[in-house]
């Protein structure tokens, strides 16, 4: 998406300007794609890593002291983001169950044509059964959340100091690092509403942030750019707390569309023609949510290896030194 990190990420200016480029980037990927879909989520997987990546070249080219606090700061930060990418897992491996009783929903009635009492019976059993299973995945969400994110501040910080002792620390490190943090928790949080649990009314999407004159100002204005933008369409849809990923909620209406329809079928004792497109986009809507979700959690898997790769690099950096 962004080209060789190698190649790119020379000064700390450019790592601002590297930021700033992919905010706008997920801005515009934003705007193509369906609110939440898993395309856009898996594009914010692609620049969070992308970002990290970009940052740990540009700190071993900084050379920093050994042995002072940025390397403490440094590690500091990577746990938090470790922490919250185990969680976004943890809450994307939870939907296996969902998708598994919709695939079976769809297994029970491939080839049905003409329908009776009891097979729609038992379809409509079934199908209750799995708004059950969305009922526990989005608790069991709910609670992740909220036991294991709040405490790790996922905001962004209004009142950053301006002071040049500060953005200057150690070479441009604090600055860097503080704007990967604000940029890292906007991309989180996004990731969360759209993959484990989100509560529309959030402060975080809301708020004005107009960011500092002086420190990264592009970046800054980037990130509040996608921050409204993401607000916006959140009052726009007006939705309740939930998964807010595209696919699914897509699996939720497909759903409830088919039991309408073995509903209809059973009141008139016949009918159906239409059960099969019914089934038709069950079918399409659980295929494309089991395929993104296990490809998200492909991506997460990659990205634990890179930011234990990050910071055995420097270690090893402080130590050789």
């Amino acid at each position: 998406m962004m080209g060789n990190p190698s190649s790119t990420t020379t000064s700390v200016n450019g790592f601002y300007t590297i930021l700033s480029r992919g905010l706008d980037d997920l801005d515009r990927a934003f705007a193509a794609h369906n609110f939440m879909s898993i395309q856009f989520l898996q594009r914010v997987i692609s620049s969070l890593r992308s970002f990290h990546s970009h940052l740990n070249i540009l700190v071993q080219k900084l050379h920093l002291p050994v042995g002072e606090k940025w390397l403490d700061e440094y590690m500091d930060e990577s746990s938090r983001l470790w922490e919250a990418c185990h969680v976004l897992k943890s809450g994307i491996s939870a939907m296996e169950n969902y998708y598994s009783a919709g695939t079976n929903i769809v297994s029970s009635l491939d080839g049905y044509y003409s329908l009776n009492p009891q097979i729609s019976r038992q379809v409509i059993r079934a199908i209750i059964g799995c708004r059950r299973e969305i009922v526990g995945l989005e608790e069991e969400n709910k609670n992740l959340v909220e036991t294991r994110i709040q405490a790790l501040s996922l905001r962004l910080d209004e009142n950053i100091s301006v002071e040049p002792k500060f953005i200057n620390g150690f070479n441009g490190f604090r600055g860097v690092l503080h704007a990967m943090k604000n940029v890292s928790s906007l991309l989180l949080m996004i990731l969360l509403s759209g993959l484990v649990y989100c509560w529309p009314k959030s402060s975080f999407f809301h708020g004005g942030h107009d960011g500092q004159a002086g420190f990264g100002s592009g970046f800054m204005a980037a990130t509040s750019r996608l921050r409204q933008r993401v607000a916006a369409e959140l009052n726009r849809i007006d939705g309740q707390p939930g998964i807010l990923m595209y696919e699914f909620r897509k699996a939720k209406a497909a759903t409830e569309e088919l039991k309408v329809e073995l509903e209809r079928v059973l009141e008139y004792e016949g009918g159906g023609e239409e059960i099969q497109e019914k089934v038709e986009s069950l079918k399409s809507w659980f295929g494309a949510l089991r395929c993104g979700t296990e490809s998200a959690v492909g991506q997460l898997d990659d990205f634990f290896d890179e930011i234990v790769e990050g910071r055995k690099k420097l270690l090893d950096m402080c130590t050789h030194k």
